[in-house]
């Protein structure tokens, strides 16, 4: 498979890094990535094709992978145009709708798709959707670039990527404001740096892990740490009394709202 992303950044990274591990042959991928620098880090670090500008290397390409900023994606899609020979379309931009793709390509193979961070560490999860003219072995494609780099969901209805950005996409910074927070307890309980760090950290790495092999509920696992009149009880008595829940419920609504206002 001929792979070609456009755009070079941190998720472009992520992804090439993944496919390399899943057996993708690094002759087979080339990436448009307008820094020096940073191509040429991609060719050291991944021994890919990096090219400054379009041209017709981008002809043979079976997938592209569009990888840059929303803000730059029509300059970008009406650079690569002319040398495009009708390949699948993959896109993971945030908030550009595939309608929009569709028109500056002249294509309607396009998926659309949401990654997040964690994938920089191949445990991301990925929300999909592909356009009806996209052919089954084209989805199959686009899956298994995906999934390189964590699990992927599949989608019928292309508004729902805007929930997927909320929940799963900004979703780790919403982690990572909790790790901050217990963190901060931490220090404030005695503490030095290194250990709040630990203590925190490796208590979301387990209960994550543990979340995600028990056969028990999200609730269960809940009521199994919390002791009738315990210490847990009090920390979430705690938050009940604060909303946190509902806050943090409230968040993401918020997330999506934004997600489905930058989308137009």
């Amino acid at each position: 498979m001929k792979v070609a992303f456009i755009g070079g950044g941190n998720m472009a990274g992520a992804l090439i890094g993944s496919m390399l591990d899943a057996g993708f042959s690094a002759n087979g991928i080339d990436v448009l990535e307008i820094d020096a620098a940073r191509r040429t880090e991609l060719i050291e670090r991944y021994k890919v094709g990096a090219h400054e500008g379009p041209g017709d290397w981008l002809s043979a390409s079976e997938v592209v992978v569009l990888a840059v900023k929303p803000q730059q994606m029509q300059e970008a899609t009406a650079a690569i145009a002319p040398y495009l020979q009708r390949p699948l379309v993959l896109s993971i931009a945030a908030g550009v709708r595939a309608k929009a793709i569709a028109g500056w390509l002249a294509t309607n193979m396009i998926v659309r798709a949401m990654p997040n961070m964690p994938a920089l560490i191949r445990a991301g999860i990925t929300g999909a959707v592909a356009l009806a003219d996209v052919r089954a072995e084209q989805k199959a494609a686009a899956d298994r670039i995906l999934r390189a780099a964590g699990a992927v969901i599949w989608l019928d209805d292309e508004a729902m990527l805007d929930a997927v950005t909320a929940i799963s996409g900004s979703g780790p910074a919403y982690v990572f404001y909790f790790i901050e927070a217990v963190q901060a307890a931490a220090r404030e309980m005695g503490f030095d740096e290194v250990q709040a760090r630990a203590l925190a950290v490796q208590t979301f790495v387990g209960a994550a892990q543990l979340a995600a092999q028990a056969p028990e509920s999200i609730e269960q696992l809940r009521e199994q740490v919390t002791s009738k009149g315990g210490t847990t009880a009090a920390a979430l008595a705690s938050f009940e009394r604060d909303e946190v829940k509902q806050a943090i419920v409230r968040a993401a609504h918020a997330a999506r709202t934004r997600a489905t206002e930058l989308g137009g």
